[in-house]
């Protein structure tokens, strides 16, 4: 396969760390005042995402910066020291967003964060490194440089029209060597990137991309007790008539967009449980 083949091929899918796509790590709702996300299994493994002091959580616009990250690291044919290099006005145009002042902020914080936030795994993440499910601290980006293009072509600005103060410059960021490893053993959950940004509602870009954890397992059919669910998205819901709420129309765009055949809530004694039917594989061969 040539390297223009294999660009194109990369373009059309994401690959992801299928042990982070299986845990909680943006919050969804905007009106969540939690500091932390934590999530602890029956057998005792935990799960924490732990914001840098005075900063908030990661959210919505984060987890779409998160994906757009890993479509470009794919295309780029994963580096090896992990590093990508974009222009902010690039990166904002390949997610489909306005470029504005307001925008280049924003991305400029949404990169912040994913270098502060801490990841904390005791035996819930799991890598393909020889690792396996020991206790780990990570962030997903380990680093982050912003620079003004000014500074970058000081020597030909007197070729150029004056640049506005706004101008947003270079980034580079370095990816999580931890992430890297489970993307190089394959160890990988595959997203259509048309259907991913065709998705209108955070969540369900969220659940797409905890469904196709199920699919690389092999599975067509998956059912979850609302609880747990509610734990893996996250959501700060717990009423499972208010998480029914938050879910149908998520559910109605993923039927939709061909990625789910059927989806239905079913109660069994006191505890309610979605039935996820899987549909076909998109955009990605």
């Amino acid at each position: 396969m040539t390297l223009a083949v294999r660009r194109r091929t990369a373009s059309r899918t994401i690959r992801l760390d299928r042990s982070l796509e299986a845990l909680p790590l943006f919050r969804l709702s905007d009106s969540a005042d939690d500091d932390t996300i934590s999530l602890a299994d029956a057998e005792g493994r935990r799960w924490r995402v732990l914001p840098s002091p005075d900063d908030r959580m990661p959210g919505t616009f984060d987890q779409d910066v998160y994906i757009e990250l890993l479509r470009r690291f794919g295309e780029a044919d994963m580096p090896a020291d992990g590093g990508i290099s974009f222009t902010l006005h690039a990166f904002l145009r390949s997610m489909g967003r306005r470029v504005d002042g307001r925008t280049y902020e924003q991305l400029r914080g949404a990169l912040g964060r994913l270098e502060r936030t801490t990841l904390e795994s005791q035996g819930l993440y799991e890598s393909m490194a020889g690792r396996g499910r020991s206790p780990v601290r990570f962030t997903l980006l380990t680093a982050v440089t912003v620079e003004r293009r000014r500074s970058l072509e000081r020597d030909q600005l007197p070729l150029f029209q004056p640049i506005a103060a706004s101008e947003p410059g270079m980034a580079r960021v370095v990816l999580s060597a931890l992430m890297r490893e489970n993307l190089a053993a394959n160890h990988v959950a595959s997203l259509s990137v048309s259907c991913y940004w065709s998705l209108a509602s955070p969540v369900a870009r969220r659940l797409y991309r905890l469904l196709e954890v199920a699919r690389a397992e092999e599975r067509l059919t998956w059912r979850v007790s609302l609880a747990t669910l509610a734990e893996r998205l996250p959501l700060a819901q717990r009423y499972p008539s208010h998480l029914q709420r938050v879910l149908q129309p998520a559910h109605d765009m993923l039927v939709a967009a061909g990625v789910l055949r059927n989806a239905v809530f079913r109660q069994q004694q006191r505890e309610w449980f979605v039935d996820y039917m899987l549909g076909s594989r998109l955009g990605q061969g």
